[in-house]
């Protein structure tokens, strides 16, 4: 008997195997028998779920684009009321809202001061809005390596058996090995799409705040340059 013909049996064993149980192997039986890496992978898609859920409720809220408070703050400015301002920036405690905070207390000093003032709190809130997104990207690309890896320990454990056992080959055993390597692929390949389709929907989500959070700030200048009442 050839490895090639061995391989060959040991993949419609498991195959039949998998037709004959299909409606009785659970999740958590797949997750037990593809080792120990099904469990790192299962971790990482906590970890990936969380992330993601707490980033997207955060940068949601930065997101808000409310109208009403920057047409507040150019009111208070025009009258010549930047206590108010600064109150009104307290109040509404956002990324926007502390960005302004801080070019109004620069008022006095030449505008570039105070725009450069103004773009390092928006560079400073951005990166506090990425916390976490970068680990998400490894969860991404690690998931999958990680998967590999147990198609890789499984197959090495199907070849030992073969080695071990000579001529008298247990198909079932030879199998296992072969049923670990492919249960902890599908698991590595599930984790990373799902960590890969979170990270670039946080990524979309931060790239709306980031334009907004500049286009307020131009805006914000124009209200400097504006006479006051």
């Amino acid at each position: 008997m050839n490895l090639m013909s061995l391989l060959l049996d040991a993949a419609t064993v498991v195959e039949t195997a998998a037709e004959q149980n299909e409606n009785s192997i659970s999740l958590w039986e797949m997750t037990v028998n593809g080792g120990w890496i099904m469990l790192v992978l299962g971790i990482f898609s906590m970890v990936a779920v969380y992330i993601f859920i707490e980033r997207f409720i955060n940068i949601n809220r930065a997101a808000k684009n409310d109208d009403s408070f920057m047409e507040s703050i150019r009111n208070s400015m025009k009258d010549g009321d930047l206590a108010g301002a600064k109150e009104l920036c307290k109040q509404t405690d956002t990324p926007l809202s502390r960005m302004i905070e801080k070019g109004i207390s620069r008022i006095g000093k030449p505008l570039n001061d105070i725009q450069t003032a103004v773009e390092n709190v928006g560079n400073l809130e951005v990166s506090r809005l990425e916390k976490g997104v970068a680990l998400l990207s490894m969860i991404a690309g690690a998931g999958p390596m990680l998967g590999f890896l147990g198609t890789v320990i499984g197959m090495i454990r199907a070849f030992f058996q073969m080695a071990s056992a000579g001529n008298n080959i247990d198909i079932a055993t030879l199998s296992e090995g072969i049923y670990q390597a492919m249960v902890t692929t599908v698991g590595g390949l599930i984790v990373g799409i799902i960590a890969f389709i979170f990270y670039n929907i946080l990524v979309a989500q931060i790239d709306k705040v980031v334009n907004m959070l500049e286009a307020k700030s131009i805006e914000f200048m124009d209200v400097l340059n504006e006479p006051a009442k």
